[in-house]
C-alpha cells in the first residue's frame, strides 16, 4: 500500500473486509434474531445485557491483537521480514496468555456484575449462561482477531473473509438445531457462535501457514523475544485500555437501560446490533487506513498517509450520505426484524425511535473511525487513551442526567450515544490535526 492512488487501494483492501466483517456481524445478529423470534423478547433482553460485559472482558484481547497488527504493517512495510516472523511468533504466546486468563475472569465473575449492574430477576439467569459460555470460547475469538490483525498487517484481507462466509453459515444452522432442537435456549446461542468463530481461526490459521510465506516460521523465530512481546504489549496495552474505557462506559449504560425495564432492553438491544452492523463499512474502512498508515509508516512515507486520510473520509462521507435516509424512513421494519411484530409492537416502537435518533448522528461516527485509523496505524498510545477517556466521559455525563429530564426520559440512552459520538469525533480530529501522531510515528517505525 506504499504506492498508487491511496483510494482504490483502500476500497480494494476494505471491500473483502467489509463482507468478512458484515458476515462476522450476522453471527450475532443470527444470535438476536433466533432468540428474539423464538424464545422472546426477555430472551433478547437477556442476551443484550451481556453485550457491553463480554465487550469488557474481551478488550485486552483485542487491543493486543490490534497491536500487533499495528507493528506486523509496520515492519512489513520496512520490508523487516525476520520482525514479522518473529510477531507472529510471539504473538501465540501473548494472545493465548490473555485469552486464559480473562475469559477466566469473565466465567467467574460474570453473575456478580450482571447482579451489581441491576440485571433484571426475570433475565438475570439466562443472561450469565450466556456470557459464561461466551468467556470459555475468548480463546477461539481471540485467536481469530489476532491471525486476521496480522494478515491485514501484510495487505491480506481476503484469507479471513472465505473462512467467515462458511462460519456464518455453519453459525445459523448451529443456532438452529441448539435451540430449537435440543432446547439450550440463550447457552446455545452464544454456543453456536464460539463453535463458528472456532472454525474462522483453525481454517484462517490453517490457510495462511499452507499458502503464506510469512507463517513458515522456523523454529528460531519460537524463541520468546521479551523485547518484541514487551514492545507489542506497549502498543497493544493502550488500545486495550481505549477498549476497555468504551467498554465500562458501556457497563454504565447498561445500568440506566436496566432500569427502564426489558422492553427498552429489548428495543437497546436491537438498535445496538443494527447499529454495530452499520459501523462495519467505517470499521473496515479504519482497518484498511489503519494499515495503509502502518506500511507507509514504515517506508517514511507520512505526507502519503495525509492523503489517505483525505480519500478515506470522502468515501466515508459517500456512505453515509446513503445510510441516514434509509433509517429515517424504514427503521419501524428494521427493527422488526429482531421481534415478533404482535408481541413486540412497543419494542419495536422504541427501538424505532431511537434509531432514527442515533441515526442522524453517523456522520460524526464515521469521522472517529477514520482519526483512529491514522492515529492508531502510527502507534499513538496517548491518543488510544483520550478517546476511551472522551467515551468514558460522555456516556456517563449524557445517558443518566438526560433520562432523569422528565421531557426526554428514556430517550436519553439514544441521545447520550450520540451526543457521546460527538465529543469522541471532535476530541480525534483535534488530535489528528494537531500533528502528534508523527512524533509517535518516528518513534515506533
Amino acid at each position: 500500500m506504499t504506492e498508487g492512488r491511496p483510494a482504490p487501494l483502500l476500497l480494494r483492501f476494505m471491500i473483502p473486509m467489509l463482507i468478512g466483517n458484515i458476515f462476522q456481524q450476522l453471527y450475532s445478529m443470527a444470535d438476536t434474531m433466533i432468540v428474539g423470534k423464538t424464545l422472546g423478547s426477555d430472551a433478547l433482553a437477556a442476551v443484550g445485557a451481556t453485550g457491553s460485559l463480554n465487550f469488557l472482558f474481551f478488550s485486552l484481547c483485542n487491543g493486543l491483537a490490534s497491536g500487533l497488527g499495528i507493528l506486523v504493517s509496520q515492519a512489513f512495510g520496512a520490508g523487516q521480514v525476520n520482525n514479522v516472523k518473529k510477531l507472529i511468533a510471539n504473538s501465540v504466546y501473548i494472545m493465548l496468555s490473555s485469552a486464559v486468563v480473562m475469559g477466566s475472569l469473565g466465567f467467574v465473575l460474570s453473575r456478580p456484575v450482571l447482579q451489581l449492574l441491576g440485571t433484571p430477576a426475570n433475565i438475570i439467569d439466562r443472561s450469565t449462561t450466556y456470557m459464561q459460555v461466551s468467556c470459555a470460547g475468548l480463546i477461539a475469538v481471540s485467536m481469530y482477531n489476532c491471525v486476521a490483525a496480522i494478515l491485514r498487517g501484510v495487505g491480506d484481507s481476503k484469507t479471513p473473509l472465505y473462512f467467515l462466509v462458511l462460519a456464518c453459515v455453519i453459525n445459523v444452522f448451529l443456532d438452529l438445531f441448539f435451540i430449537k432442537s435440543l432446547g439450550l435456549g440463550v447457552g446455545g446461542a452464544a454456543l453456536a457462535t464460539i463453535l463458528s468463530q472456532m472454525l474462522s481461526a483453525a481454517g484462517s490459521i490453517l490457510y495462511a501457514v499452507k499458502y503464506n510465506p510469512m507463517f513458515y516460521l522456523e523454529r528460531a523465530y519460537w524463541r520468546p523475544d521479551r523485547a518484541l512481546m514487551v514492545k507489542a504489549c506497549r502498543l497493544g496495552l493502550p488500545l486495550a485500555a481505549q477498549s476497555s474505557l468504551i467498554a465500562l462506559s458501556l457497563v454504565v449504560l447498561q445500568t440506566v437501560v436496566n432500569g427502564f425495564g426489558s422492553q427498552v432492553g429489548a428495543a437497546f438491544t436491537a438498535t445496538s446490533r443494527i447499529e454495530v452492523l452499520v459501523q462495519q463499512p467505517y470499521g473496515s474502512l479504519f482497518a484498511a487506513l489503519s494499515t495503509f498508515t502502518g506500511q507507509n509508516i514504515g517506508a517514511g512515507r507520512l505526507e502519503r498517509v495525509k492523503l489517505g486520510f483525505k480519500h478515506a473520509t470522502f468515501i466515508m462521507i459517500g456512505f453515509t450520505a446513503l445510510v441516514v435516509p434509509l433509517f429515517q424512513l424504514f427503521s419501524p421494519a428494521i427493527v422488526g426484524i429482531f421481534v415478533d411484530a404482535e408481541e413486540g409492537a412497543r419494542v419495536i416502537e422504541y427501538g424505532a425511535t431511537g434509531l432514527r435518533m442515533t441515526s442522524l448522528f453517523f456522520l460524526p461516527l464515521g469521522m472517529i473511525y477514520m482519526c483512529r485509523g491514522v492515529l492508531n496505524g502510527s502507534g499513538d498510545g496517548y491518543y488510544s487513551l483520550l478517546s476511551g477517556i472522551c467515551e468514558m466521559v460522555g456516556r456517563v455525563g449524557f445517558a443518566k442526567p438526560l433520562t432523569l429530564l422528565p421531557q426526554v426520559g428514556k430517550w436519553g440512552i439514544w441521545l447520550g450515544t450520540a451526543l457521546t459520538w460527538t465529543l469522541v469525533a471532535v476530541a480525534s480530529f483535534i488530535r489528528y490535526a494537531r500533528g502528534k501522531w508523527k512524533k509517535a510515528a518516528l518513534g515506533n517505525s
